[in-house]
Order: structure tokens, then C-alpha cells, then sequence
């Protein structure tokens, strides 16, 4: 991992019990508060935890309301949730994540698309061609965003690519997308459409007619969103159940030493079996 990022897997992957903590240099930190948003002085390559790899299908997520934030398994009336196949797509068609230290506010509606923040932070896929792993936190730079309405609530969606990546001294804005992987943004706008449907859900819709709006518009959505981050961990926003236990932001009211935060030790069992059913092929209407 980037910058001495390791992470600390509790119990087995695929169960209810499961977690991974982010360390810096052995140390449990909150990927979520303790992570900078950006990775350079300028302002222009930005950190970003992976949650779920491309091609799986295990939704993982941050978990706002535990200490230190660990990544987990989504859970819906008692059982783990899995994203569906939903042809021609297999699971997750990105490596899926969030940029630390952004909050989508919900308290306040974007003028743009009328719908207020996820209470989420804010979310990226990247585009690159090296499959992740939970837990990895790479540097990107943003190409675009398109904004999904989840719900009734805006839930941005920020493209990027690894910095480390062959392609990414080409692609530099959103229309350079379209000229060097053809097809890509129009896929992920039928995946992001679709992908809850299998699950009884009607069809997605974005704001915008479903375009991907430029690297300029998307940086301000970043820039916005850490504004309110900033709030939140300031204490000026409600937190709304949000757990603000932090272990490098001094002067912070959710600052807590390490050593009074009863973190356990990794455990690194295999993973548990999957039900054959995830692997399942759903053909949707919409996605035509």
C-alpha cells in the first residue's frame, strides 16, 4: 500500500463479523477522518480507499457508525449483501470507493440537482486497468462526476483514475474518457441504473440527462464536499450518528490516543463460502 497504509482484517470475509481496519505504519487510523483527501501540495492527485475490487460482488463499505470507521459488508435484514450480475456486467465494473475526508451533506440541497447529500462519503470509481483489493488506498486524479439520484438523494459519483496507471497521463478530462476507453461512461451509466433492480428496486436516475459532467465541475463537488467534512469534524454539523473517533486530528472533539481504543488483533482467516446463487446472471429491461 501507498504512503505505509496497511490493513487489519477481523474474522472471516463473507461473514457478519467481519472488518478491516486501515493502519498508517501499524497504527489504526479511521479512513473516513485520519486519511488526507489530497495526496500532493497542489491539490491534484487525491487519495482514495477502495471498498469493493472490480468484478466482485460483496458490497463493502465504510462503516460510518463504528470506531475508526472499518470497512465491512452491507447488511439488509439480518444478511450480507451481495450486487447482483446483471448482464453483461460482473458485480461491481470498478474498483468502487470514497474519497477521505468529504461528507455529502444531507442537510443541505445541491442547486443542481434538488436532492440534498447521501450522508455518505463521497464516492469514486476508478477506471484503471489493475484490479484492487478492500482496504488499498491508492492516489488518483479526478476525470469527471456524474450525480445519481438514489432515493431522493444526490449521490455523487467522482470517475478517476491511479496515477499509476499507463493510461493516466492521457486522460486529463471527462471527453478523454470516451476517446481512449470507448463505451465506459455509457456502461457505467447502465450499471448505475440497473444494478438494484435484480433486488425488487425500480431503475436508477441522474441528474443531468445522465451525462458525466467535466474534471472542473467534479473538483468542485470534491472541493464542496470537504468544505462539509470540515464541519463535521469541527462539530458546526450534526454528525447524525456518525462516529467522529479520529487518532491524528488533535484539537478535535472525536481525537482519541490509540492506546485508550481497544482496536483487536488482526486475525487473517480464509474466507468464508459464498452462496453459488450470487453468481447468478439477471437480464434486465432497463439495461437495453
Amino acid at each position: 500500500m501507498a504512503s505505509g497504509y496497511t490493513t487489519r482484517a477481523i474474522g472471516a470475509a463473507n461473514t457478519l463479523e467481519h472488518r478491516l481496519f486501515i493502519e498508517k505504519d501499524g497504527v489504526p487510523i479511521s479512513p473516513f477522518h485520519d486519511i488526507p483527501l489530497f495526496a500532493n501540495e497542489q491539490k491534484t492527485v487525491l487519495n482514495m480507499i477502495v471498498e469493493v475490487p472490480r468484478w466482485t460482488n460483496a458490497k463493502l463499505e465504510i462503516s460510518k457508525e463504528e470506531t475508526l470507521n472499518p470497512i465491512k459488508q452491507d447488511i439488509k435484514k439480518g444478511k450480507l449483501r451481495y450486487v447482483r450480475n446483471c448482464f453483461p456486467h460482473h458485480g461491481y465494473i470498478h474498483n468502487y470507493g470514497a474519497l477521505p475526508q468529504t461528507w455529502e451533506d444531507p442537510n443541505v440541497e445541491h442547486p443542481d440537482t434538488h436532492a440534498a447529500g447521501d450522508n455518505d462519503p463521497l464516492d469514486v470509481c476508478e477506471i484503471g486497468w489493475q484490479v484492487s483489493y478492500p482496504g488499498e488506498v491508492k492516489q488518483v486524479k479526478v476525470l469527471g462526476v456524474m450525480a445519481l439520484l438514489d432515493e431522493g438523494e444526490t449521490d455523487w459519483k467522482i470517475i478517476a483514475i491511479d496515477v499509476r496507471d499507463p493510461l493516466a497521463p492521457k486522460l486529463n478530462d471527462i471527453e478523454d474518457v470516451e476517446k481512449y476507453l470507448p463505451g465506459l461512461l455509457r456502461a457505467t451509466n447502465e450499471w448505475f441504473r440497473i444494478y438494484k433492480m435484480p433486488d425488487g428496486k425500480p431503475e436508477n436516475h441522474f441528474a443531468f440527462s445522465g451525462e458525466c459532467r467535466n474534471k472542473k465541475y467534479a473538483m468542485e463537488i470534491v472541493h464542496e464536499t470537504a468544505e462539509a467534512w470540515k464541519k463535521l469534524i469541527e462539530g458546526k454539523t450534526e454528525p447524525k450518528g456518525i462516529s467522529l473517533t479520529n487518532t491524528t486530528l488533535t484539537g478535535t472533539s472525536g481525537y482519541t490516543d490509540i492506546v485508550s481504543l481497544s482496536i483487536p488483533a488482526a486475525e487473517n482467516l480464509p474466507p468464508a463460502p459464498i452462496d453459488s446463487s450470487i453468481d447468478k446472471w439477471f437480464f434486465l429491461a432497463g439495461s437495453n
